[in-house]
């Protein structure tokens, strides 16, 4: 590699944060995601989700039935500069049902930002996503929003994370008192704090103090509040974590801010602790070992595939993350599933529905390349030597539907659509041993939801689903499966790749094929 390259590379990668924010719906996510953007002047004007029929929509949310709900199902991505620094934010579906999809856009982040809502704390949807970023080590930095708002005791909050999640939290921030009586927050890393100004909460007054024992806090917080806050600190300075940037760095402690994202406190000092913070792209799993970021020869994965991100243009977009290397509009690449030397020539970056052709991008850039329908979920990309990163996941679905068509007519539309939507991995699809039914499995309901008004208004199919009482579904692995065994209390289907999966009614059916089957492991993900 030329040293001129390999500098290039090297100061690049180091500029690069790539993250995700995860949270449960309505915690405030697409706010802060917005928040985030309009620091880094990505966006003149925040928009916000308020009611299926607000008339401003989210930046982020732009499928027609995130408009009528007022909610994000689809994840797209976001970049800007800031500080030196050149930010991917991720963006991920806010609603439960869409797990599968957020829990892949997972593996293209270096970091996840938690984001918690202070009077609810650790929710349903939150325990899954942090059990995803867990199991692959990734960092967690936790935001506590709607500071504004009642909330619970922060002492709590931190108690519910190790007791939830386990996970030890060091606060970076400390709220100077809570809802209406919150008159700002203290900084502990750098001694300051951030204070509003009137009733409003529209100013923001950022002071330098000697610590948090400064009379200052006191003159412009009272003197309740101070006292508060000093019993508190000294209480954290005594029992609480140190930070410590090894036990972040593999998941084991999450530095925690609070703040308001909706009045923008505390969301600037959280990003640029975030960004000194964070780490850079690192290095990925391959057949053949790490791959390094600073690596010369261009190589990335296809972690999402987004039909119809332009209705007027009915296009295919997969979403590609770039590993290593150099990447330039109009390079040829190996597609290494297929085997064949492709030309990327109109790759995209995006800022929600708004698209600019990229003409070069590095490791931790996240690019949108358009599909003509050679991609699939994971394919792998690679400049040179074939580079085969590792398979991504594949969930458990728990709703399973029959679906027909309501006009024999529409089947050539409806073959179409059922197999570009999987391929998105908006739904899975499955064959019944012996009677050849198609049945689709999909982890939540909304997911049925929106297969049906994206296959009616992007295909002209009308379909029909007939709900399944299946609840369980579990890939069969062995030597010598015999479907024959496996038609008491369930369904045995094929997936798309011919593997044999087992679909129970419940847990009781599930435990009796394991028992009479003792020599077939059942897989909750696809082998």
């Amino acid at each position: 590699m030329s040293k001129a390259l390999g500098q290039v590379l090297q100061q690049e990668v180091d500029k690069r944060r790539t993250f995700a924010i995860i949270s449960h719906p309505d915690a405030g996510k697409t706010t802060l995601t917005e928040k985030l953007l309009l620091f880094g002047g990505a966006i003149r004007l925040a928009g916000s989700v308020k009611a299926r029929k607000a008339s401003k929509h989210a930046t982020s949310d732009w499928m027609e039935i995130e408009k009528q709900r007022g909610i994000s199902v689809t994840s797209s991505v976001m970049q800007f500069d800031y500080n030196g620094h050149r930010v991917n934010i991720l963006d991920t579906p806010g609603h439960q049902d869409f797990s599968e999809d957020t829990y892949r856009t997972l593996t293209a982040a270096d970091a996840a930002v938690m984001l918690i809502d202070v009077a609810k704390g650790v929710e349903v949807q939150t325990i899954k996503l942090f059990q995803v970023c867990a199991k692959r080590g990734i960092p967690i930095f936790t935001f506590i929003n709607k500071l504004d708002r009642e909330g619970r005791n922060p002492f709590d909050l931190m108690e519910e994370l190790e007791q939830v999640l386990g996970i030890r939290s060091v606060p970076m921030n400390w709220p100077i008192g809570s809802g209406r009586e919150l008159s700002g927050i203290y900084d502990r890393m750098n001694n300051q704090v951030e204070l509003f100004q009137g009733n409003d909460h529209s100013q923001i007054q950022v002071k330098k103090v000697e610590n948090y024992h400064d009379p200052a806090i006191r003159e412009l917080a009272g003197e309740f509040l101070h006292d508060q806050l000093c019993q508190d600190l000294e209480l954290l300075d005594v029992a609480g974590d140190p930070f410590d940037m090894e036990k972040v760095s593999r998941g084991e402690l999450t530095p925690i801010f609070f703040g308001s994202a909706v009045n923008n406190f505390g969301v600037q000092t959280f990003l640029e602790s975030f960004l000194r913070l964070a780490p850079k792209p690192e290095p990925r799993h391959s057949l053949a070992g790490l791959v390094e970021p600073t690596h010369e020869k261009f190589s990335g994965y296809v972690f999402k595939i987004q039909a119809n991100m332009n209705p007027a243009h009915r296009d295919r977009i997969a979403f590609l993350r770039i590993v290593s290397g150099k990447f330039e509009r109009g390079m040829s690449v190996k597609h290494v599933r297929v085997g064949k030397e492709i030309k990327l020539s109109q790759p995209q970056q995006f800022l929600a529905q708004d698209r600019d052709i990229v003409t070069e991008a590095y490791p931790g850039d996240i690019i949108g390349l358009f599909d003509p329908g050679i991609f699939r979920i994971g394919d792998s990309l690679s400049q040179g030597s074939e580079i085969v990163f590792d398979e991504l996941p594949t969930f458990s679905p728990e709703i399973f539907a029959k679906v027909t068509v309501k006009n024999a007519l529409k089947h050539k539309q409806y073959q179409k659509g059922i197999d570009q939507l999987t391929e998105e991995g908006t739904i899975q699809v499955f064959t019944t041993v012996g009677f050849e039914d198609m049945l689709l499995g999909v982890v939540g309901q909304l997911q049925f939801e929106v297969f049906e008004y994206r296959m009616k208004g992007e295909y002209g199919v009308d379909v029909q689903l007939q709900r399944m009482p299946y609840q369980f579904a579990r890939w069969i692995v062995g030597d010598k499966v015999d479907p024959s065994k496996f038609r008491i209390n369930s369904t045995l289907v094929t997936d798309k790749k011919g593997n044999y999966v087992a679909l129970f009614e419940n847990e009781y059916a599930m435990r009796t094929a394991m028992e009479k089957n003792p020599d077939a492991e059942f897989l909750e993900t696809a082998p």
